[in-house]
């Protein structure tokens, strides 16, 4: 994912009603940009902390500019959650992430199959960030439904933890990729670490404990739980190397 131009560097001033942020950029001017990151940025919101972001070229935006990432204690952490999809898609379509190689068809926002829905009374109907398809190889050709999750909570030492809020929709998607495994079918959650001071993750079993439970069930499932860090500049962000995942 290139930037073109660069992000532009400025500092942080506050974040605020969970989408707004005020920075002051390097000519010294105080603005208010969208914060696209619905988290408690626990670490990544620290008044004074330098900061990237971009500008929209769309008119219509109240906000033309947007909060990309965070200089902070222990590394950068690329705060656009939206972006972590994007790394992903990217990855996908040039065959990166060797676990999910082989794949012809790669669909986007597919809708939980109905099959899971009236399966199960926990789960409800929603979307998977991904569904891939047709493989190019070998007999099996079910689908592979993809969860994608953007960490940044860095708590030291190389370690990261997801959620950094409860989030019931996170809890829900995992409850749908085991649901998905009791069909038959392929499900993996990817951890999307937008961090450079994390080197392995773990569920942030003091904020959720359910979902760290929920998480150790699903990998006894059989639902794979993979984690990729992303390679943060401020030319661009690139998906790059696997990193642990401790359960």
């Amino acid at each position: 994912m290139r930037f073109d131009p660069p992000l532009m560097q400025g500092r942080l001033v506050r974040r605020y009603k969970r989408f707004l942020a005020d920075i002051v950029t390097e000519s010294g001017e105080t603005i208010t940009i969208h914060c696209p990151n619905t988290g408690a940025m626990h670490g990544c919101n620290e008044p004074d902390s330098p900061i990237w972001y971009s500008r929209s070229d769309n008119a219509k935006r109240k906000y033309p500019h947007t909060l990309e990432a965070v200089h902070t204690k222990f590394g950068i952490a690329g705060v656009n959650t939206s972006r972590a999809n994007r790394l992903v898609e990217e990855a996908l379509a040039l065959d990166q992430i060797e676990p999910l190689r082989g794949y012809a068809k790669v669909s986007a926002e597919v809708r939980v199959p109905v099959e899971v829905v009236k399966a199960t009374d926990e789960v409800r109907a929603g979307r998977f960030d991904f569904c891939l398809s047709g493989v190019t190889s070998g007999s099996d050709d079910l689908p592979c439904y993809l969860e994608v999750k953007s960490v940044t909570y860095a708590l030291g030492s190389g370690l990261g933890v997801f959620p950094d809020a409860v989030s019931t929709r996170a809890l829900r998607h995992l409850e749908a990729l085991c649901a998905c495994r009791a069909m038959g079918w392929r499900a993996v959650l990817l951890f999307c670490v937008q961090h450079s001071g994390i080197t392995q993750v773990a569920p942030a079993a003091e904020i959720y404990p359910e979902y760290a439970q929920a998480l150790a069930r699903a990998q006894t499932q059989g639902v794979e739980i993979l984690a990729y860090a992303v390679r943060l500049t401020a030319d661009e962000f690139v998906l790059d190397q696997p990193l642990p995942v401790v359960v």
